[in-house]
């Protein structure tokens, strides 16, 4: 079975107890295992797939919850290194009365920062099915390079490269700095997922239609864009596709876009898509994809958390 990786930031999303008040104001939090890349191999993972994580966690008790925690949700940790020169990461979350989020990071460093190139073995892409990142670790430290090495492992054994921005800009000295990284990344990836809150950043432009010509260069062969609750689009060389949401009664949408992606990425495995293939998907299958995805994230948000909210393979009617 050919698997997921992923690379990036696992750490400990502090979620406030209270709906609708910001972080400064919280009486107390509860802390819950995140990162998006984390986030989504869990989601890949609850629909019968396999996956693996390349992070590096602080040696404490922090470390231990989330290595054990992913461990038990099924997600390979066999890459997971450990550091005793920093404390693993902490992301402070309050919601809005929508369920929205804000963020607080104590990150500097963490230690998924300091995971660094040579800690990446070529090896761990032989059954590479897809490699999925984020924005969040592509700073000025180690683990920009750690992701730079792995994709060129993971091109190597021909597999899928799913690039997600995921924004976070209060984890940046400047927006100018996080601009940069972005382009530096996009043309690297065969799929491009952002959503509606990223375009103007990234493109200067406010009209999808607009910017898909733009996004699919480089490597790019494959957009997805989504538009919370107004569903989400697809767009390659062939044509386009557009799915509308899922009517939800939100609790949580902590992770929502991760299980987005992680449930369009392994749309694609399961019908055996190939690197090489994207940009010839049909509109009639990627609606089926972006119908599936939207599905999946109206059941997520109507729970708490993010990979404890993911449907399984059984509640989506999969036989795997």
């Amino acid at each position: 079975m050919k698997k997921l990786i992923a690379i990036g930031e696992a750490l400990i999303d502090m979620i406030a107890s209270e709906q609708g008040c910001e972080v400064k104001d919280a009486a107390s939090f509860i802390p819950k295992v995140g990162g998006a890349p984390a986030n989504v191999c869990g989601a890949f993972v609850r629909l019968g797939g396999a996956a693996s994580l390349i992070t590096m966690l602080g040696q404490d008790a922090f470390g231990d919850k989330i290595y054990e925690y992913l461990s038990s949700n099924g997600i390979d940790c066999s890459h997971v290194m450990r550091t005793p020169q920093a404390n693993t990461s902490l992301a402070f979350v309050s919601r809005d009365k929508s369920g929205n989020r804000s963020f607080s990071f104590y990150r500097n460093p963490g230690a998924d920062m300091l995971l660094c190139e040579n800690d990446i073995e070529e090896s761990w892409f032989d059954d590479c099915y897809a490699l999925h990142f984020c924005s969040v670790s592509l700073g000025d430290f180690p683990m920009k390079c750690a992701h730079k090495r792995a994709i060129e492992h993971a091109k190597r054994a021909g597999a899928i490269i799913s690039f997600d921005p995921n924004l976070r800009l209060n984890l940046w000295d400047s927006p100018a700095r996080l601009k940069r990284a972005v382009d530096e990344f996009i043309p690297r990836c065969d799929i491009l997922k952002i959503s509606d809150e990223e375009l103007e950043f990234i493109t200067g432009k406010t009209d999808i239609y607009d910017a898909a010509d733009g996004l699919l260069k480089g490597n790019v062969k494959l957009l997805v864009y989504t538009k919370g609750n107004s569903g989400a689009m697809a767009f390659n060389r062939r044509g386009s596709a557009s799915s509308l949401a899922v009517e939800a009664k939100v609790v949580d949408t902590t992770g929502a876009g991760d299980a987005f992606i992680g449930s369009f990425l392994h749309s694609l495995y399961s019908d055996h898509v190939r690197a090489d293939e994207l940009e010839e998907i049909d509109s009639r299958k990627l609606l089926k994809y972006l119908n599936f995805s939207n599905l999946y994230c109206a059941k997520s948000v109507e729970r708490e958390g993010a990979i404890a909210s993911y449907p399984t393979a059984e509640e989506m009617n999969i036989k795997n």
